[in-house]
């Protein structure tokens, strides 16, 4: 955490790094916290700059970025408040650690904040990694996402992910402009290898 003043603050950890290149935003998954994504980020994005937050909703005293109402089945107007109070974030963080708009890398629901991000406020972020992300929104805003490039790793055994869903997300984020790689993995919901190998590359 910081001593920086924020109006909303999340609990969060920064990493300094190169000042030209877009740092990484970290967002966990469902039961991660701050710290649970920090590992990985030299490895796909090493030199880089790193903001990593924990989400401010408890599910069963699990940390996520936004409330459900059963699995699958989000609360959208929380999904919508919630990612508009991570930009307001964004925009205070950037100044207090002097940083350009990131690019989130994602996992699960920290992707799916992350696409709710895309929607709803496009230019916050520089770009997305969205692994095992899913649509946030049934029905997103027309804002236009002007070239903003996405990865989305979606797992082509995902118990929890359908792939109808991930597909739709990749066509919706095209359809608004931005420019999408969608990829299907051999495995389930769960990060291997190629993940952060395919994250690696696409940030590079």
């Amino acid at each position: 955490m910081t001593d920086h003043p924020f109006t909303n603050p999340f609990v969060h950890v920064h990493v300094p790094g190169a000042a030209d290149r877009a740092p990484i935003l970290l967002l966990h998954g469902t039961g991660g916290d701050e710290r649970d994504l920090l590992p990985l980020a030299p490895e796909i994005a090493p030199g880089r700059a790193v903001l990593s937050l924990r989400g401010k909703v408890l599910e069963n005293g699990m940390p996520r970025f936004f409330r459900r109402l059963s699995e699958g089945v989000f609360d959208e107007a929380d999904v919508r408040a919630r990612a508009l109070e991570l930009a307001a974030f964004l925009d205070e963080a950037r100044a207090a650690y002097g940083l350009a708009a990131p690019v989130a890398v994602g996992f699960s629901n920290g992707a799916n904040i992350a696409a709710a991000l895309l929607y709803l406020r496009p230019q916050a972020l520089a770009g997305a990694v969205l692994w095992r992300a899913m649509q946030p929104l049934a029905t997103p805003p027309e804002a236009p996402i002007p070239g903003t490039r996405v990865l989305i790793a979606s797992g082509a055994m995902d118990p929890i992910v359908p792939a109808h869903d991930a597909a739709g997300l990749a066509s919706r984020l095209a359809e608004a402009g931005a420019d999408v790689e969608h990829v299907r993995l051999p495995t389930g919901h769960g990060l291997v290898r190629e993940d952060l190998d395919r994250a690696r590359a696409f940030l590079a």
